[in-house]
């Protein structure tokens, strides 16, 4: 099989689908990979090391696209993709369908297969190729909301840990998976109250035995979602439904009900964000301001963080992109159940429900178009 590995094109993203040791064990079984020009180049990964494990280092995107058969991405082809993806392209990356309607109508055009990391499940019915981006994302949130709560950002002018005989600072995190986990233990780490939130409350229990003693767990409900984020001066927005749109816990009431300069990083916004009041933004301009309160928005969060990012991906990737080089997407989807739920799009047919619910478009079997 050809293996292309593009550079991504969407604003400052770092990743880079592949790495050295990807290629290697690659082109050991017996498989092409196309690496794009300066694809690892922000995640500090030469050219000369993709070739040196056996890489064909290609110039130009549509060269590329053209010759691959299996296209490895980081994030979903932008729009200026859209017309190098063709019918017979497998599409192997994050695409996170339910948050852009225009994205999904194009994979469904282009005739191509979609097998989206943020849905492929494993034996545990656990999220393997979207958990490290989630820890990396939740451990930012916090990093960031620390940030913009300081005066020059906009923000109530905060420290998190407080200081001897001052208060310290009040979280709400919106979630208890992987990202609001991993949020709380890093807020809590620095000293702040925090209050995790949840309607799972088998979660709940679990997450109040492991987290200290400065992290409140509650269930998550509408008069406690709305009373929380009134007090706090930092909300994190950690909620996921597999593959559909995030819900809409905090409204644009609650939002004007904040306190001037209080800072939400609504990490959700991948999936269309859980804050009423939250829309994209990018690293270079990450934060807007509604009533007050700075929204910090970006989609891609860990591609900040390129090189730690990177190595965090490709570690869960690469087994998978194996895999399916090797036996072919069917024959791992028939065999294993948990990468069929990550065919989110099949040769012009939404086959991940919740996406085709989100839009209203008819859900079909992937086994069809096989």
């Amino acid at each position: 099989m050809i293996v292309g590995v593009p550079r991504e094109i969407k604003a400052d993203e770092y990743r880079v689908a592949m790495l050295p040791v990807g290629v290697e064990e690659l082109t050991r079984a017996g498989h092409r990979v196309l690496v794009q020009a300066g694809a690892g180049r922000g995640s500090g990964l030469d050219d000369a090391l993709y070739e040196a494990a056996g890489a064909t280092i290609v110039a130009d995107a549509a060269e590329l696209w053209a010759q691959a058969e299996m296209i490895v991405k980081v994030k979903e082809p932008l729009p200026s993709e859209w017309p190098l993806i063709r019918p017979g392209h497998v599409l192997f990356a994050y695409f996170h369908f339910a948050a852009d309607e225009a994205l999904t109508r194009a994979v469904l055009e282009s005739g191509a297969t979609a097998i989206a990391y943020e849905t492929i499940r494993d034996a545990r019915g656990s999220l393997p190729l979207l958990t490290p981006m989630s820890e990396v994302a939740g451990r930012m949130s916090i990093q960031q909301g620390a940030r913009f709560l300081e005066r020059p950002q906009g923000g109530r002018g905060v420290l998190l840990s407080g200081v001897p005989g001052v208060a310290t600072a009040e979280i709400v995190v919106l979630g208890g998976g992987v990202v609001g986990a991993n949020a709380a233990r890093v807020a809590a780490g620095l000293g702040a109250n925090v209050k995790l939130l949840d309607i799972n409350l088998d979660r709940l229990r679990y997450l109040d035995d492991i987290m200290s003693a400065n992290v409140t767990t509650l269930f998550s409900d509408r008069h406690t979602v709305r009373e929380a984020v009134a007090t706090a001066d930092l909300v994190i927005g950690a909620v996921l439904v597999v593959g559909a749109r995030a819900p809409r816990l905090v409204t644009r009431e609650d939002v004007s009900g904040m306190k001037t300069g209080a800072v939400i990083v609504d990490v959700a916004i991948d999936q269309g964000g859980c804050i009423e009041t939250s829309r994209p933004t990018t690293h270079h301009e990450p934060t807007f301001v509604v009533d007050g309160v700075i929204h910090y928005c970006v989609t891609n969060m860990p591609g900040a963080v390129g090189r730690t990012s990177t190595y965090a991906l490709c570690n869960v990737t690469l087994p998978y992109a194996l895999r399916l080089a090797n036996q072919g997407w069917r024959a791992v989807a028939e065999a294993d159940a948990g990468v069929a739920a990550g065919i989110d799009i099949c040769k012009g047919r939404v086959t991940n429900s919740a996406v085709a619910a989100t839009f209203g478009m008819p859900a079909g079997d992937w086994r069809d178009r096989a």
